[in-house]
């Protein structure tokens, strides 16, 4: 099975941060579209106590599901790694009838305004979400530290967290009632 091996970390001006993809050789391979995710679990949250997501996704007018999880034997601290099973399928909105006709339900949903960059090698995907702008660095360990210093990021900004535990941190810290990371709960009104 592929395993996903990526870092995270906070941007703070988008035009710099593109201006410095395109000096480091990437090129807009996805231009930016909104991306809305929802996880499935099960109603006592089993597939979340055992760090696993499945995840449906609608994204430049494509659904696609996704399975995570840990990987069997531990791999890099420096980056987070998951084991992942993606394929595409033809209409989410259909499979989210059949997860809840089996009992799941929908946990979590978060929305974003995605860009992806790739440079050949690997892929950096520029996240503008409710709670601030990420980038994601994904490809092999080695790629990853090699372009992280190129594009000037320190490892100290470097996150293995997922957007949801980010979202949890960032409702304790701003006392949001917030249940899921959207723009309409999280930033009512805002237009992107």
């Amino acid at each position: 099975m592929p395993v996903e091996t990526e870092i995270k970390f906070r941007v703070n001006d988008l035009e710099d941060f593109r201006r410095r993809l395109a000096v480091a050789g990437f090129r807009v391979e996805t231009p930016r579209s909104f991306e809305s995710n929802v996880l499935y679990d099960w109603p006592d949250r089993k597939m979340r106590a055992r760090t696993e997501i499945l995840r449906i996704r609608h994204y430049a007018g494509k659904w696609t599901l996704t399975h995570k999880r840990l990987p069997d034997a531990p791999g890099s601290e420096r980056h987070k790694q998951r084991v992942e099973t993606e394929t595409g399928i033809a209409d989410g909105e259909a499979l989210a009838e059949i997860f809840r006709s089996l009992g799941l339900t929908a946990a979590f949903r978060y929305e974003k305004w995605r860009t992806e960059w790739t440079d050949g090698e690997g892929e950096c995907v520029l996240d503008e979400t409710p709670i601030g702008d990420y980038a994601e660095l994904e490809g092999a360990s080695e790629w990853i530290d090699r372009v992280s210093g190129r594009l000037g990021v320190d490892t100290s900004q470097h996150i293995t967290l997922s957007y949801g535990r980010l979202f949890d941190l960032w409702r304790q810290e701003h006392g949001s009632s917030a249940e899921h990371l959207t723009f309409a709960a999280v930033q009512p009104g805002r237009r992107a």
